[in-house]
């Protein structure tokens, strides 16, 4: 693993140039849903001109936070399109933050099929060159597809702050959140999914961040079961693209990350610091992940 990168993000900010860029909704259709992601173009540009990222959210969250909008935009003044999706949750043109009124069905895993068919809309209007980027749990489900399912188009791989892992760390931080334990639950959802019956929905459970709410079996496994792939840092053992993860030194959500990525020794990952910015990176902190994330690009 290599540590690259040493510029200042006041600096950029004084001396880049504006472009204009536009930014419109892109609706298509998928597994008989409508889904939707937020496109922007930098000023003068196709998509077949130059790199586009490809933009993955967070948790159960959606491309309209400050974060997200922010990297748009800031990628856009310097010269790169960019699409992030909102991720469906098996939510017909979902919008906004999780609707935790409604049944959950989603997976974990199911980004990795909508980061595909992105991807493959992407390519369908003439992209070439694609570096994929994802912040938080959608970090981890960008470095997953991209060990997974490698395609020539992906050139870079971008993972903000992205997801670490642990079966421990889960039973440790559900018993806190929710003063339960998430043994018993996590059995019984299996134990449903081993014979058949994965789509039979627990009611009054706690799911993610959802308290008491109604979660399908096979959505609980997926979020909660001992998967190591739930660990970007024991993903990017093998990743395959270079990739760049970028991190916040004062990251409450992810305070292991720089831990854990000392454990990778793969000479196609590097990381890079962030000082003092926490898990969502706002304000003249967002301006530094852009000009770092932007030099990796086009080194």
């Amino acid at each position: 693993m290599k540590t690259k990168f040493s510029m200042f993000a006041l600096f950029w900010l004084l001396t880049a140039t504006a472009f204009s860029a536009s930014a419109k909704e892109v609706k298509e259709t998928y597994k008989n849903l409508t889904v939707n992601a937020n496109l922007v173009m930098a000023e003068g540009k196709t998509l077949a001109d130059g790199d586009v990222v490809l933009l993955t959210h967070g948790t159960t969250t959606h491309n309209g936070r400050e974060t997200y909008r922010s990297i748009q935009k800031l990628l856009a003044e310097q010269g790169i399109s960019s699409l992030a999706p909102n991720l469906s949750l098996n939510v017909n043109d979902r919008h906004g933050e999780v609707d935790c009124a409604i049944p959950q069905t989603h997976k974990h895993e199911d980004a990795l099929g909508e980061i595909g068919f992105w991807l493959d809309w992407l390519k369908s209007k003439g992209a070439k060159s694609v570096t994929l980027m994802g912040h938080s749990r959608g970090g981890n489900q960008t470095a997953w597809f991209s060990v997974e399912h490698d395609d020539p188009i992906i050139k870079k791989v971008i993972l903000i702050a992205p997801q670490t892992w642990t079966k421990e760390a889960e039973y440790k931080d559900y018993a806190k959140k929710y003063d339960t334990p998430l043994e018993p639950i996590l059995k019984k959802a299996e134990k449903l999914v081993k014979e058949g019956k994965g789509d039979t929905m627990l009611e009054d459970i706690n799911f993610i961040y959802c308290k008491h709410t109604s979660a399908s079996a096979a959505a609980f496994v997926s979020y909660y079961q001992d998967e190591p792939r739930m660990d970007t840092p024991s993903l990017l053992k093998k990743a395959v693209k270079p990739t760049l993860v970028i991190m916040g030194s004062a990251d409450t959500v992810v305070p292991n990350l720089p831990t854990e990525m000392e454990s990778v020794n793969n000479d196609l990952v590097q990381t890079y610091t962030v000082e003092d910015s926490d898990h969502f990176f706002l304000d003249l902190f967002s301006e530094e992940l852009v000009e770092t994330a932007v030099g990796f690009i086009k080194e």
